[in-house]
């Protein structure tokens, strides 16, 4: 899956790294409820998180373009 592009907020923690606090798709605001994973690429960062919808997400940040993209979502059955 390619990702696509999404609205992130962000908590910047004491070392100037962002971990995101809330996903938006479209006007749907969905909370980060915990951070699952989260790992390292050349060029990006990822995030495999659990949202408030209870819905299972992987979030990437393109450093060198600086935009957020969904490559991932599992829906909880």
């Amino acid at each position: 899956m390619n990702g696509f592009k999404i609205k992130v907020k962000c908590y910047s923690g004491y070392r100037g790294e962002e971990t995101p606090q809330s996903i938006f798709l479209d006007d749907k605001e969905i909370k980060v409820k915990k951070v699952l994973e989260m790992w390292l690429a050349p060029t990006h960062r990822y995030f495999k998180i659990l949202g408030s919808d209870e819905e299972i997400y992987i979030i990437r940040y393109d450093e060198e373009k600086s935009i957020w993209e969904l490559t991932f979502y599992k829906k909880n059955d």
